[in-house]
């Protein structure tokens, strides 16, 4: 029984890596005055676990690094696919400048630290990786250093692995300092972002339009929605105090109260084109008609617009709103039901249920994993990062690797929702289970990875690489988050930048511990593919520069 444990093999690698997770994930808990490393407690404990001899198959180990690397990213570009878009249009510009910076300051030093400290380019740029955490970066700087002959490929792992760690701890450093010196409570922070993301997105209300236009009188309810479409969605008609369910063959009388719901910056074509308008309260809606918020999970018409599905034409009955991965859409006949949409429905009570049959209003069906789809997304997301990226005056073609293709393609994915009939949503529980899993394996891995030789290196002068990793990591940090801060920015884009700028899941993991909102994962997401092409093109060029 003994061997099993100091024999190397599969499954005492397997065995090693969980107890790995375990103790990091559990020492990752504690706090000390209320600041803890989180996720990264892992990758020290697996740099502890092999510091003390057991015994690892690398293969394996790289196998589960880059697998877990690749079920992270993948998590996350689905997670932020919807609002990855809008937000590059609205600062992501603005962000991604200052990301570049990031990488070329960081560039800067390392070229200054070979100047200056006489180290070979193998340990300069693996520091610099490391230093950087970016692993598709340093696959890219061996893979030139073999091919351009040099003796030392193997020092750059090793600069790595004892840059990593404190690459790590870095830019978390960087991120409280930021927050202490400005006095920042990430609480109001938090509220400020949701206060300005609910601002940007187009605020529903729900409005009582009394007819007052002639070219109305005696029309159909149908017409008014062809009409409209787009800036009202009806629900329902207040006639001489009587409420009544706006169907398509009911006709509009002069005077009708024309209830629905549309966006503040449409009242004025509402005003011109019907009436007068109020903005009512949202309320319980009473006698015979209902409203109902019902779970869209009909596998059968997911994909399908409103007025594909019908529902307003075989029920008396109405869509007012979709509620969609935290935004709310203001629903047109041209909207598509998606899988885990939030449908609002105001009908007649008797056929409420009817409806919610038809839309599913299941949760069970949604907690069914969509495998088909991930495994797709994460198969052509490895094919497009080996996809080769040639630069003029680079002998070797860049590539996005492991981790920017599966992100790439699943931003795009989570933006889409779907092709054809194949649906891409995965629940935010299962979404979140892959991101923990995949960063728990990958930062497991490494550390298993670098603790045999870790203390070692540290005693014969490797403890000089950390001082240079160091110096990479925190300047070009510390100085952009103090520019971004002076630019007004939010404090926690700021963390998800400067995590996205050294791709650093474990500062991401950090960042989203400070308050439960998505700014952080957004700026991460927004910032990433750019930054893992940088970091990626830059150590082949540095390495090219310095041979």
């Amino acid at each position: 029984m003994i061997e099993f444990f100091t024999t190397q093999g599969i499954a005492s690698t397997v065995l090693y890596l969980c107890l790995t997770a375990v103790a990091g994930v559990m020492a990752g808990k504690i706090e000390i005055k209320g600041v803890g490393i989180g996720v990264a407690g892992v990758l020290f404990c697996g740099i502890l676990i092999t510091h003390f001899g057991a015994p690892v198959d690398v293969h394996v180990l790289h196998f589960v690094r880059d697998f877990g690397l690749i079920l992270f990213v993948y998590g996350i570009g689905l997670n932020m696919g919807p609002r990855f878009f809008s937000s590059f249009k609205k600062d992501g510009l603005r962000l991604n400048l200052l990301s570049a910076g990031v990488v070329l300051g960081g560039f800067g030093i390392a070229c200054l630290i070979y100047k200056l400290a006489e180290l070979p380019p193998s340990v300069v740029v693996g520091v610099m990786c490391g230093a950087v955490t970016n692993t598709p970066s340093l696959g890219a700087a061996q893979q030139i250093l073999a091919e351009q002959g040099a003796e030392t490929v193997a020092d750059t792992g090793m600069a790595y692995a004892v840059a990593y760690p404190f690459g790590i701890m870095g830019v978390i450093i960087a991120m409280m300092l930021i927050r202490k010196l400005y006095r920042i409570d990430a609480a109001a922070e938090a509220r400020n972002y949701s206060e300005a993301l609910a601002n940007s997105e187009a605020k529903l209300y729900s409005v009582e339009i009394t007819v007052v236009n002639p070219g109305l009188f005696g029309r159909s309810i149908k017409y008014v929605k062809q009409v409209m479409n787009g800036e009202l969605a009806v629900s329902r008609i207040i006639r001489k105090g009587e409420v009544m369910v706006a169907t398509d063959s009911e006709t509009v009388c002069e005077g009708d109260i024309i209830c629905g719901v549309s966006a503040q910056n449409l009242m004025g074509n509402l005003e011109l084109k019907i009436g007068k308008v109020e903005i009512a309260r949202d309320r319980e809606i009473s006698g015979l008609l209902g409203m109902a918020n019902v779970l869209m999970t009909n596998k059968k018409i997911a994909g399908k617009t409103i007025e594909q599905v019908g529902i307003y034409r075989r029920y008396p009955a109405n869509v007012t709103r979709i509620f969609r991965n935290g935004i709310k859409i203001l629903p047109t006949l041209e909207t598509t039901l998606e899988l885990g949409d939030t449908v609002r429905v105001v009908g007649k009570r008797e056929i409420l249920n009817e409806v919610r049959k038809e839309l599913g209003d299941s949760v069970s069906e949604l907690a069914k994993p969509n495998i088909v789809s991930i495994f797709l997304g994460i198969f052509v997301g490895i094919v497009v990062g080996s996809v080769p990226i040639f630069i003029p005056g680079i002998p070797v073609p860049a590539k996005l690797g492991l981790a920017g293709g599966p992100l790439l393609i699943a931003i795009l994915l989570g933006f889409k929702g779907r092709i054809a009939k194949l649906s891409f949503y995965m629940t935010p529980g299962a979404n979140m289970f892959m991101r923990e899993f995949g960063i728990i394996l990958f930062l497991s891995s490494v550390g298993l990875l670098s603790g045999s030789k870790f203390i070692d290196t540290l005693a014969h002068g490797g403890w000089q690489w950390i001082i240079y990793g160091t110096a990479i990591t925190f300047i070009p940090v510390a100085v952009t988050g103090v520019l971004a801060r002076m630019m007004k920015i939010n404090y926690l884009k700021i963390c998800g930048l400067l995590s996205g700028a050294m791709t650093d899941p474990p500062a991401l993991e950090f960042a989203n511990s400070m308050a439960p909102v998505q700014a952080q994962a957004t700026a991460y997401a927004a910032v990433y593919p750019l930054t893992m092409f940088l970091r990626v093109l830059i150590a082949q060029i540095f390495v090219l520069m310095t041979l």
